[in-house]
């Protein structure tokens, strides 16, 4: 947003500094030639009265003499062309065509003063003309010659002066409108960093009142807004997590009540009848379970960023991730036997680390392996480690029946079941527990079709920055 803002405002800088630039030296250029002209007019005027003179005394000798004491002076030419002779100074001559053209214009008694607008980079002179005489007869003409690489020169000055004073004035421009729009953008950048760790984190820092007043105030709704939004946020986690621990004591005590009446139990339709509340009673204490689990979980998710930040900040160990795996594998193994799955462990290629609190980790392959053992039976089932362009993924794989495109973009939905698995135990909260917790740790679970049919679960996490111990 800067560079776009600063972009708009460096154009109309560019803008206002030309078109200042311009007025002021077309100015100067016209002052310069009104100048010149008033100047040169005025000599023009003086030879024409001192012809005038001669031509009445039939003397040229003292106008030849100023003539030529003029061009020395100036270095410009003069003709003044009388009934009985033409005077010349300076090389000036009738006949060069502008020369010859003034003549012509002058012999109507058309007087010709006005000088063209001077040009920086021009080059050549100009000619101005005049007759003389009396009211009712011309007696000549006058033509001067006017040279304008002094004038030039000068308006070239100008140039120079006026384009250093306009870099200056742009330059400051620019870096006023560079802070000006820092202190304009530099609280909207805070809210915008503000809203995406509240975001990811469900909670954010105060943000300080700074900028235009609009903004401050704008801050300070926001702060208030963030404030109230990650107390409801706690208060709804807080809730959770203590009405499915308060549930376990009445749950449990309401197990070992019916443990007690099924000991008084005969018949066979009364144990039964027992044996399915007994059932009911295990899948209200594994949801429960799974409760507390996803709590847990969305809790360290809600600190995932700050959590990683942290631990980059103090340089926190990283883990080799094969030996959480190889423990898991083992755990799972008697489970998998039963289920006829084949449960293996591939050995890393390489050397791979990633930064990952271990206990949540084991947590997330046991799920991800538990669900494989249970929803793909008689499957063979690998774990894996694999580098990854930005880090290390752990990869956990099976080629049982899998699930279909639009079943995987809803797995990790809370509560969510597959239909063609309702008949199987489950509480539908494993796959988000292992979403919030990849991302507690700055990772993210993949789900994707196995080939040619299977799931693959992929736990990417990015590659521990250099510098961290191993």
């Amino acid at each position: 947003m800067k560079v776009r803002v600063l972009g708009i405002l460096s154009l109309l800088v560019v803008i206002i500094v030309v078109t200042v630039s311009s007025v002021i030296l077309t100015s100067a250029s016209r002052e310069l030639t009104q100048e010149l002209q008033i100047n040169r007019v005025a000599a023009l005027n003086r030879f024409a009265q001192l012809a005038s003179e001669a031509a009445e005394d039939n003397d040229t000798t003292q106008l030849q003499r100023e003539m030529d004491r003029y061009s020395e002076l100036y270095d410009e030419g003069i003709l003044i062309r009388l009934q009985q002779k033409t005077l010349r100074s300076g090389g000036l001559s009738e006949d060069q065509p502008e020369v010859r053209d003034a003549l012509n214009r002058a012999s109507l008694n058309l007087s010709d003063t006005t000088l063209s607008p001077i040009r920086a980079f021009g080059s050549g002179g100009d000619t101005i003309s005049r007759s003389f005489g009396t009211a009712s007869q011309v007696l000549g003409e006058v033509v001067l010659e006017v040279d304008l690489d002094a004038a030039r020169q000068k308006l070239r000055e100008r140039w120079l002066a006026v384009g250093t004073a306009a870099l200056a004035l742009g330059a400051l421009l620019l870096l006023a409108a560079s802070r000006i729009t820092a202190w304009v953008l530099r609280p909207v950048h805070r809210l915008s960093k503000a809203v995406h760790e509240l975001e990811s984190t469900g909670k954010t820092s105060q943000l300080p009142e700074a900028g235009p007043p609009e903004l401050r105030e704008l801050s300070r709704s926001f702060t208030t807004m963030a404030d109230a939004v990650t107390e409801s946020m706690e208060s709804q986690r807080r809730l959770i997590a203590d009405t499915s621990h308060q549930l376990r004591n009445p749950v449990g005590a309401l197990r070992l009540r019916i443990d007690l009446l099924q000991l008084a139990l005969r018949s066979e339709p009364e144990k039964e009848a027992a044996a399915g509340v007994v059932a009911e009673l295990e899948r209200v204490e594994e949801m429960l379970d799974g409760v507390l689990k996803l709590a847990t979980a969305e809790h360290r998710a809600s600190e995932g960023a700050t959590r990683v930040q942290e631990a980059e900040h103090k340089r926190l160990a990283v883990i080799d991730p094969y030996p959480v795996l190889q423990g898991e594998v083992e755990r799972a193994a008697p489970a998998a036997h039963r289920a006829g799955s084949q449960l293996t462990l591939l050995a890393p290629t390489s050397e791979n680390h990633i930064m990952c609190d271990p206990d949540e980790l084991a947590h997330m392959v046991g799920e991800l392996l538990a669900n494989a053992i249970k929803y793909a039976p008689a499957a063979r089932i690998s774990v894996a480690t694999q580098p990854t362009q930005g880090g290390t993924a752990v990869v956990i794989s099976d080629d049982g029946p899998g699930l279909p495109a639009e079943q995987l973009a809803a797995s990790t939905t809370r509560f969510w079941r597959a239909p063609q698995h309702s008949k199987i135990p489950g509480n539908g909260l494993g796959m988000t527990i292992v979403e919030r917790l990849a991302q507690a740790n700055g990772g993210r679970l993949i789900l994707e079709p196995g080939d040619p049919h299977g799931l693959t679960a992929r736990l990417e996490f990015v590659k521990p920055k250099e510098g961290t111990h191993a």
